[in-house]
């Protein structure tokens, strides 16, 4: 039975009505794009009536003969809005002349300012759709991280740090909290903001395509409903899912989850171990933390090592994977090694330069 848990960050895990995919980019933010060409709009009206006002003995009004300060301001706006009502017009050479030199570049800038920025608002939301269809139709065997709190961001550190070059193109961060998906994006990663136990929020992250997934929540029982859904939508997924409570592992496992890790069971083994003794804590510790000291990876047989035995390898065998089988590297069962074992190893880490 999945119990209640009295988590605060689980309030950030409200739902929201709706779901969208969010591309990492680096851009202005709108508002400061906004802001330039308002202020780029008002300095050329600005300029305008310094130009009128200037030579205002050369303008003639039809209503009182004379352009003041304000005649200028209504000169200017009209003008550069192309509306023109005649009502003032450029009578001197003088007059005539700045009106073709300068205000009617500065006409054209301001229709630019206006038009521009109507155009690349327009351009900006085809380009963001060409992305998000190019993203779509490119992305396979990826990894969907459900959730992007303390757990989920470091099982994404540990894939980087492990994975391929590119492997932080392959990895999509869902998470109903925009401010959480935002900050995925901005470290490069895809996002998609929405609740993960709905079926349409998955597929926008393109989990039927994708290899895994990592169910991160800070609910258990909102890990259980996001891998029934998930489960549902691939049948191929590995599903590996944390808990905080160990006894609703057997229920996430149940639900479909490949491997289930409880959280709270796992810190509290590391606390044990780490005072009983301090060297083995740290060893376990760096062990766990990919990239630094000693990694445990898991690889497959090289030709040369089939037929050998497991302390016959170059590297430090703790098992062997052999079908469905986890063997331990002391097991009688393991014998030679065949071609088609995967072996779980401690080797070096490798510093990022070589990873990459």
């Amino acid at each position: 039975m999945i119990l209640p848990e009295r988590d605060a960050a689980s309030r950030d895990e409200a739902p929201v009505a709706d779901a969208r995919v969010v591309l990492p980019r680096c851009t202005v933010a709108p508002i400061r794009q906004v802001g330039r060409r308002l202020l780029l709009a008002l300095l050329v009206m600005v300029a305008t009536v310094a130009i009128v006002y200037g030579d205002r003995q050369g303008y003639h009004d039809n209503a009182d003969g004379s352009v003041d300060f304000l005649d200028s301001v209504y000169y200017a706006t009209v003008t550069l809005s192309t509306t023109g009502y005649g009502d003032i017009v450029p009578y001197s050479d003088s007059a005539r002349l700045s009106n073709v030199l300068l205000v009617t570049p500065l006409r054209v800038l301001f229709l630019i300012i206006l038009v521009g920025t109507t155009l690349e608002v327009l351009t900006e939301r085809t380009r963001e759709q060409w992305r998000l269809a190019r993203w779509r139709s490119a992305l396979r065997e990826h990894t969907v991280v459900v959730g992007f709190g303390t757990k989920g961001r470091s099982a994404v550190q540990t894939l980087v740090a492990t994975g391929q070059p590119r492997e932080k193109e392959r990895i999509v961060v869902v998470d109903p909290n925009p401010k959480v998906v935002e900050s995925a994006t901005a470290l490069g990663y895809a996002g998609v903001v929405g609740d993960a136990t709905r079926s349409d929020v998955l597929l926008r992250a393109e989990v039927h395509k994708a290899r895994r997934v990592i169910v991160a929540t800070q609910r258990d029982d909102t890990a259980v409903l996001v891998t029934l859904t998930a489960r549902q939508l691939n049948r191929a997924l590995k599903i590996v899912a944390a808990v905080r409570e160990e006894e609703n592992a057997p229920l996430l496992r149940q639900s479909g989850a490949d491997a289930v890790i409880t959280s709270a069971s796992a810190a509290g083994r590391l606390l044990g171990l780490s005072v009983l003794s301090p060297s083995a804590g740290t060893v376990m510790e760096d062990l766990i933390q990919q990239g630094s000291g000693l990694d445990l990876v898991e690889r497959p047989v090289v030709k040369a090592e089939v037929g050998r035995g497991v302390r016959e390898t170059d590297d430090l065998v703790v098992s062997v994977l052999r079908g469905h089988r986890l063997l331990g590297y002391d097991d009688p069962q393991i014998g030679r090694l065949q071609a088609t074992d995967r072996l779980i190893t401690i080797v070096r880490a490798r510093p990022p330069a070589a990873a990459e």
